[in-house]
């Protein structure tokens, strides 16, 4: 397993350049855009164009790697992300800002999928379950950092974002020169969210209100936190430790999920993420580490809400279906993503910073409503049967989801078989 993941070294290098890049440039402007005194509501308009951006991307970009070639997607991707850093210094404007996060959004769908696409491929049978792992460590310790990096200059000036494109052009170098050959991207069928629903209504609503957690507090959690007077370098620890809940929450989650009924658990960690957003609204600005400790939580147990959400589906999926039920939840996640901001927008702007943690509750209510009006009218899938629990993260593309260790039609690369023959061969 070490020598594999050495021998994917560029990859895990181009990820926490790439990630912490665009965790750096996602918190420098909503901070830039709050200095600015832009009102909360159209700071909520110009950041969900960044997740619109990101679900176009997830759709088309496969077609354009067809076209092209990983190499020069990803060169091309990448520096379309560079630019657009580049940009926003030199015009302050909601229009051309919400223009640019949907280039924004588009560019780094594009990237993930190309290096997911390379990840995927070097996966086999025996340490699909294990690379899954590693990747999503490396992604949120660099999102983690990536929120670090805005202490090291004024947002109001050019020089955070020089250095954001900075992060995200040297993300290129790594990846450009590779040896490995380019994987082959295959098109994934995608079951419609309609139809999902009436198999797993909790699943989709479960990642559908993960996204407009998630969605809405990566969008305005900066703001938040400059409305309620915190200095740069505050906000940047405030959203790192968020981030850092989500990864240190995933195991224990997981562990309670593979002992009991996991829409029961859906509920629990609803009302209990709900009580944390609520403090918040209530307590959280007047003493910053009460704010970190309750922030952490519900940040931490609402991230675990997807999958969550995923393995509840999942175990009401034939095996052949995973990869296409899961892409259809992403998509779920992604409507939500939408969504988020815009509604905890409005909410700030009639409510004060507060109104962002009082949506928060409100949809994780709703969202324990459902569940348990679910599991009051429909059986239960037996503990026995449920499949294992695997943290999945929604902030990636489609592609990572066909190395879920519970996809029973995982079939190894070319690449990956030939290298094994070649071994068996030469062994």
């Amino acid at each position: 397993m070490t020598r594999m993941v050495a021998s994917l070294s560029a990859l895990l290098l181009s990820i926490v350049l790439l990630v912490s890049g665009n965790a750096f440039l996602m918190t420098l402007l909503g901070i830039r855009l709050s200095i600015e005194e832009v009102s909360p509501d159209v700071i909520g308009w110009v950041l969900v164009c960044y997740s619109i951006g990101f679900v176009l991307g997830t759709l088309y970009v496969q077609k354009i790697i067809g076209r092209v070639g990983h190499i020069r997607a990803f060169a091309a991707f990448a520096a379309m992300a560079a630019v657009v850093a580049l940009l926003y210094p030199m015009a302050v404007s909601a229009v051309f800002w919400a223009v640019l996060r949907v280039l924004s959004g588009f560019s780094i769908a594009g990237v993930l999928v190309v290096i997911e696409s390379w990840f995927s491929s070097r996966a086999t049978s025996a340490n699909r379950g294990s690379l899954f792992a590693v990747y999503q460590i490396v992604f949120y310790l660099s999102a983690a950092g990536g929120q670090l990096i805005v202490n090291v200059g004024d947002p109001a000036n050019f020089m955070p974002f020089s250095l954001a494109a900075v992060l995200l052009t040297l993300a290129l170098i790594p990846l450009a020169l590779t040896r490995m050959e380019a994987p082959v991207i295959e098109e994934t069928e995608r079951m419609s969210v309609f139809k999902l629903a009436r198999e797993s209504f909790t699943g989709v609503a479960g990642a559908l209100i993960s996204g407009v957690m998630i969605g809405g507090f990566y969008a305005l959690g900066p703001v938040y936190a400059t409305l309620v007077g915190l200095d740069v370098a505050k906000v940047s620890t405030f959203m790192a430790s968020a981030i850092v809940a989500a990864m240190l929450f995933a195991w224990p989650v997981g562990r309670v999920c593979d002992h009991f009924d996991r829409r029961r658990v859906m509920f629990v960690v609803s009302v209990t993420a709900a009580a944390a957003a609520l403090g918040v609204a209530v307590f959280g600005a007047d003493q910053l580490a009460l704010l970190t400790i309750l922030v952490g939580v519900f940040t931490g147990l609402s991230a675990t809400l997807y999958p969550v959400a995923v393995a509840i589906t999942n175990d009401r999926m034939d095996s052949n279906r995973i990869v296409s039920a899961s892409a259809t939840l992403l998509l779920s996640y992604g409507i939500g993503s939408v969504i988020g901001p815009i509604v905890m927008a409005e909410l700030i702007s009639l409510l004060g910073p507060a109104g962002l943690f009082y949506g928060n509750a409100g949809f994780l209510l709703v969202l324990a409503a459902i569940t348990s009006y679910r599991i009051s009218h429909t059986e239960d899938v037996p503990v026995a049967e449920q499949e294992h629990f695997v943290p999945t993260m929604p902030e990636a593309s489609v592609v990572l989801t066909e190395m879920d260790p519970r996809n029973e039609d995982f079939h190894e690369s070319p690449e990956v078989e030939a290298a094994r023959e070649e071994q068996y061969q030469t062994g």
